[in-house]
């Protein structure tokens, strides 16, 4: 079993899920957060890469959208998470099959909540992005825009929704504790 920090500022928080759309940082926030909690950290995203031998884009290239949301799916339900663990999920995850329902009812989840406009200028490497390796500047921002309206009733549904600009591990952490004590 992981143990949290010993200095008694931490409660366990279990298992916590970090959605929302690509380039919000989940990653990035996810090795904060789990640096902060002395815990484990989950990249979702580099275990598909782990058990297929394939790149996000080369899976999405052989199998489909519709066969890497299956095969994503798999890993999210099959994968054996430490009692205490941060999550980092892939930004459509959380818009197919249960895996909303799923993460709500096994751990905690916070949506990283971006502007549109923040989330282009962070995508600079859109070559490993299959959904968008093909689009300019404005482009990319009605991509957005469209995609956002599809997936924010699915973000949405996570228990702790943060601004994920600016954002670093100290106010996640802060976010999710305060929350847990509301």
């Amino acid at each position: 079993m992981i143990e949290l920090a010993t200095d008694n500022k931490h409660e366990p928080l279990g298992k916590i899920f970090l959605v929302g759309y690509m380039g919000c940082g989940k990653s990035t926030k996810a090795r904060q957060l789990g640096q902060r909690l002395n815990c484990k950290v989950i990249d979702l995203d580099a275990e598909i890469v782990l058990k297929s031998g394939k790149t996000i884009a080369e899976y999405f290239e052989l199998f489909g959208e519709s066969g890497f949301r299956d095969f994503e799916r798999e890993i999210l339900h099959s994968f054996d998470y430490p009692e205490q663990c941060v999550v980092a999920t892939g930004g459509g995850l959380p818009c197919f099959f249960d895996n909303m329902e799923w993460m709500n009812a096994v751990g905690t989840t916070v949506y990283l909540e971006m502007e549109p406009k923040t989330l282009v200028s962070r995508l600079h490497n859109r070559q490993k992005r299959p959904l968008i390796k093909d689009l300019d500047d404005a482009q990319l921002l009605d991509f957005i825009n469209v995609k956002l309206k599809e997936r924010n009733p699915y973000y949405k549904k996570a228990q702790i929704i943060v601004d994920a600009f600016d954002l670093d591990g100290e106010k996640l952490e802060k976010a999710i504790t305060g929350k847990r004590r509301i």
